[in-house]
This record gives structure tokens, C-alpha cells and sequence, in this order.
């Protein structure tokens, strides 16, 4: 909707993990503001049960979630598509060059020495 959601921007990450959590991300200004959550917004899952995602408050937590997880959704270039305004999704293709970044890949290899 021009002038109130033309800068909101949808990027869908499906991989090997269907079930995949969700992070909001809101610049607030220059304060970002950060939510998580299970819920998937479709039309279909918001007339039939009850979503609902949480606000990060702990300002080391929030940086976390920005730097190492959401910084490299944004970045993905394998299984990312984009949200088009007609509601169609677009995939993401790496440019030439580019290094290939496959989020949930990335996220398992960062994650799995802990």
C-alpha cells in the first residue's frame, strides 16, 4: 500500500527446516525494534488459531539475533525469495561472482560446535 507499506520487505527462507521461526525487524528510527515468534501471518492461520510473537527487550540478545541470524537471512542468495507486491515470490539469485550464502546451512555449521 503506497505510503504505508512500501517499505516493508518479505523475504521467505525455506531450506531443510520447513518449521522455521520468524524474525520481525523494525528500524524504529534508528532504534530497532525486534520480535520473534512462530507466527506465520497468512490470511488461513490468523482465521483459525492464535498467533503470537514476543518482543526482544535484552539489548545483547536483540544485537545477537540482528548480527548472527538475521544479517545472514538478508544476505542469502540460495533459498531466499522475495515477497513481490501482487503477493508472488520472487527468488533470490546471487549475482555473478557473488559468494553463494545458504542461511540455514551457514547457521548449522556456525552453531553446531556449541
Amino acid at each position: 500500500m503506497p505510503g504505508l507499506s512500501d517499505k516493508i520487505k518479505v523475504r521467505s527462507i525455506v531450506g531443510r527446516f520447513l518449521e522455521h521461526s520468524r524474525i520481525y525487524y523494525f528500524e524504529n528510527g534508528g532504534d530497532g525494534d525486534v520480535y520473534i515468534g512462530s507466527a506465520d501471518w497468512m490470511q488461513r492461520n490468523l482465521d483459525r488459531r492464535v498467533e503470537l510473537v514476543t518482543p526482544i527487550e535484552d539489548s545483547r540478545l536483540k544485537k545477537r539475533l540482528k548480527e548472527e541470524v538475521l544479517d545472514v537471512c538478508l544476505r542469502d542468495n540460495v533459498k531466499a525469495r522475495l515477497l513481490l507486491p501482487d503477493g508472488t515470490y520472487e527468488r533470490v539469485v546471487a549475482a555473478k561472482g557473488e559468494e553463494r550464502v545458504d542461511t540455514q546451512s551457514q547457521l548449522m555449521s556456525s552453531y553446531t560446535s556449541i
